[in-house]
């Protein structure tokens, strides 16, 4: 999970910002008696970072014309942020769930989109549908095992400190996004606000542990994930990074009595509208 976040980083680097090159060549001459004599050349290399929007020789002063449907792959909407449980409406877990206890500034949730499909009505409104991957990382602080192939979410206690012990889900996301926007100012920005649902199509559930008697240990099962979760999402920015916030208004977990009632949001910074 480390190596794909920190090649989407990389990936959202790249396409916030480039590297453009400008070499120039001064040359000095004088005139002695009618005759041209080169005295100095100088010759300066200047390098800029960033979006090169900015640096337009014209300032765009009106948008362009609505461009219709647009469908392609892209590296798009990264979502990294903070996951948090509420359990039937309270940020405290209750007793039947306290097994869930997590560590809330190591526990996450990670995201993408690599496809889009969508029509602009306007310069300022567009609709699209976009597909991508979700990562929800809950970072248990007891020393507990969570049960494959239970007929429930069921755990076992441990005899041995796991150094680290993440519970997490993989989804595969499907977010229908109402996209308005303003006009671009003279740096080549905008303002984004955009808002919508998602649902998402469970592909598996992991449990990773780290101990020194075991050393590192994955176990993958579904452990009673939603199949099909369905929530809402916002996001708001300006240029290329913003905030996003989601929340699933169906239970984590399903077939699981015990855990009715426990939903899933998150929070945190988006990079790449």
């Amino acid at each position: 999970m480390k190596r794909l976040i920190i090649a989407a980083l990389l990936c959202g680097a790249a396409s916030l910002g480039f590297a453009q090159t400008t070499t120039t060549v001064t040359t000095t001459t004088t005139t002695v008696n009618g005759n041209d004599t080169t005295i100095s050349t100088t010759k300066k290399t200047k390098v800029k970072f960033g979006d090169f929007r900015a640096h337009r020789d014209s300032v765009l002063l009106h948008d362009a014309k609505p461009s219709g449907f647009n469908f392609g792959i892209t590296f798009s909407r990264f979502d990294l942020g903070l996951t948090t449980l509420i359990d039937n409406g309270s940020f405290t877990l209750s007793p039947k769930n306290d097994f869930l206890s997590y560590r809330s500034w190591k526990s996450s949730n990670v995201g993408f989109d690599v496809l889009q499909f969508g029509y602009r009505f306007t310069p300022h409104f567009k609709i699209y549908l976009s597909g991508g991957f979700d990562w929800t990382l809950l970072r248990l602080r007891k020393d507990i095992t969570i049960q494959r192939n239970a007929p429930v979410l069921t755990y076992v206690t441990d005899s041995i400190h796991f150094s680290k012990n993440r519970f997490s889900s993989t989804y595969l996301r499907v977010p229908l996004s109402f996209e308005f926007r303003t006009r671009e100012y003279s740096n080549g920005k905008r303002f984004r606000f955009i808002i919508g649902p998602e649902a998402g199509l469970l592909l598996g559930g992991r449990v990773k542990q780290i101990s020194d008697e075991n050393g590192k240990q994955k176990f993958d099962d579904d452990y009673h994930f939603t199949k099909l979760q369905y929530g809402a999402f916002t996001r708001i920015g300006y240029g290329s990074a913003g905030l996003f916030a989601k929340y699933y208004f169906n239970d984590m977990f399903e077939n699981s009595p015990a855990q009715a009632g426990l939903k899933n949001f998150a929070v945190g910074l988006t990079f790449g509208f």
